[in-house]
This record gives structure tokens, sequence and C-alpha cells, in this order.
């Protein structure tokens, strides 16, 4: 990834991933993106985002256990 900021926005992840706004946000509500809401907007740190990217890649999510 070709993104040189520590945090990614929503926005910033539609644009690399190619879906919509809704699906970002969905998907960080639900814990399936790892993310942290700073005030009224979503944050997700570019080395998480690295790591779960390749981990879907790699055919699903880690083992750890979800609490």
């Amino acid at each position: 990834m070709d993104i040189g900021r520590e945090w990614l926005s929503v926005a910033d992840i539609c644009d690399y991933m190619g879906v919509s706004p809704f699906v970002v946000t969905r998907m960080l509500r639900n814990r399936e993106l790892p993310g942290v809401k700073m005030g009224r907007e979503w944050r997700v740190s570019r080395l998480d985002f690295e790591d779960w990217i390749n981990t879907e890649r790699q055919g699903g999510r880690s083992s750890e256990p979800v609490s």
C-alpha cells in the first residue's frame, strides 16, 4: 500500500478497496476491520490495515479469539 500516513480514514480505505463508505463503516462497527473511533470519525492504523489485508488474502481471519 502506498499510503504514507500512520492513520487511515474511511475514505482512504474506500479508495484503496473500491467499496462504499457504508461497507467500510459496517465492517468497523462489526469489528471485522480493526479501527478506533476518534470523535465522530473512524480511523484505522495503516499497519493494522496492512495486516488485515494480508490475512484476508491468505484466505481467512486469524485464529485469535474474539472478545
